[in-house]
């Protein structure tokens, strides 16, 4: 599979702050490419850099294989977080405006059937719902036929509904062989979407795999949790490494049917039991730490 993007020692400096550090990874062709990090991280102004609306402080970038020519801003799409539209325009009049800018665009309706914007194509750009504008959004960053589409936080403040309709827009775009390289505070996200991940902090990348593959490598075993009241015995007597949260017990346990299996020769009762295998969440937390980043 070719690599579609290549970002090598990319470091960005503004003033005395390096946003940047040392970042390097790759994007192959066809696949839904994650960087995700916690506030401060520096993926926001990596994905500038790569999307060529800000320049380098050092590094370089290839775009199959060479650096970027004037013809890559021709090849991508956007998808901004915040972008402002002009109120005073329809859904299909701000499609129309977008539409005339490229020399062979994307045929109107596909795009408005690929985005469900058929009952809103008369509403005025400041009378749309989150989940609305977002797929208005989508629609403008695939307007240019791109190779390589760039989301920014795509459902940041949807709704469950409006952001699963979002995902499986995402997916829709992804089967059809373009490229998608995205950023995102959702795990869940993340794990749903993304083929790849990258995790970014302090300006470089710390880990990057497939979601199975980090889970993998740095989260070990799952947690069964129990309330306290579950347990008539002494919890020091317990084969288990436990920890207490509150009023829950949580065990670490390695096979989870071995777990519970030894939890019943106990004779504890499971009935409030519930179970937590590790996802992307934990292998976020576990790299970047539990605490608050301004």
């Amino acid at each position: 599979m070719n690599q579609i993007i290549e970002v090598i020692h990319l470091k960005k400096v503004f003033g005395e702050n390096t946003a940047v550090r040392d970042a390097s990874f790759s994007v192959k062709e066809g696949i839904c490419f994650g960087l995700l990090g916690p506030n401060g991280a520096g993926k926001s102004t990596t994905m500038e850099i790569v999307e060529d609306i800000i320049g380098a402080s050092s590094g370089e970038i290839l775009y199959n294989g060479r650096p970027r020519s004037a013809s890559f801003r021709e090849e991508i799409g956007i998808q901004f977080q915040h972008t402002s539209l002009l109120n005073f325009l329809s859904v299909k009049e701000t499609l129309l405006s977008f539409h005339k800018l490229y020399q062979q665009p994307e045929e109107l309706q596909v795009l408005i059937e690929r985005c469900d914007l058929t009952p809103i194509l008369k509403r005025r750009n400041n009378q749309l719902s989150g989940g609305q504008l977002q797929r208005l959004m989508l629609a403008l960053a695939l307007v240019n036929r791109p190779r390589l589409v760039f989301l920014d936080e795509p459902s940041t403040g949807l709704d469950p509904q409006s952001r699963r309709n979002l995902w499986d827009i995402v997916r829709q775009i992804k089967a059809e062989g373009k490229t998608i390289i995205m950023t995102t505070h959702s795990m869940e996200e993340a794990e749903y979407l993304c083929d790849e991940v990258a995790i970014m902090d302090m300006g470089s990348i710390i880990a990057w795999d497939t979601p199975a593959r980090l889970v993998q490598a740095h989260c070990k075993g799952s947690s069964i949790l129990l309330p306290e009241s579950a347990f008539k015995m002494s919890l020091k007597s317990l084969p288990f490494l436990w920890t207490r949260r509150d009023k829950t017990i949580v065990l670490e346990t390695s096979q989870v049917h071995e777990g519970l299996n030894t939890l019943l020769n106990l004779d504890i009762d499971l009935t409030e039991m519930a179970v937590h295998t590790p996802n992307l969440e934990d292998v976020f937390l576990c790299l970047t730490g539990k605490g608050l980043r301004d």
